[in-house]
């Protein structure tokens, strides 16, 4: 990581093996990677989320278990992490959007 790469923030949920393969943690880790140094993903990748903030995203990490998301902001200093799970319907559960909104309220609180 160089100094110039932007640190990630986990608020909830990890990248591993289980239940990930490691093909998909590996790509996750390659987008992530992408992310910190400031790179825009798009689609197929990564899609916006307004519902759950500004500058929110869903990154879409397809796995041999399963389809994987996870739900980021990209703040100046940061990439906030506000969710990982897997995805098993077309719709992003309201649960976990409800989830991810509480925890970036707090970090937003605590880091003012």
């Amino acid at each position: 990581m160089s100094p110039a790469d932007k640190p990630l923030v986990w608020l909830h949920g990890e990248v591993k093996t289980p239940p990930l393969s490691a093909a998909g943690r590996v790509e996750t880790g390659i987008l992530l990677r992408r992310l910190q140094r400031g790179e825009t993903l798009s689609m197929p990748q990564s899609r916006p989320m307004p519902i759950v903030g500004p500058r929110c995203h869903e990154l879409r990490v397809p796995d041999e278990t399963g389809t994987w998301r996870i739900l980021y902001r990209v703040d100046s200093d940061a990439i906030v992490i506000g969710e990982v799970f897997r995805k098993k319907t077309r719709a992003t559960p309201h649960q976990v959007i409800e989830a991810c909104q509480r925890r970036l309220r707090a970090y937003d609180q605590v880091t003012g």
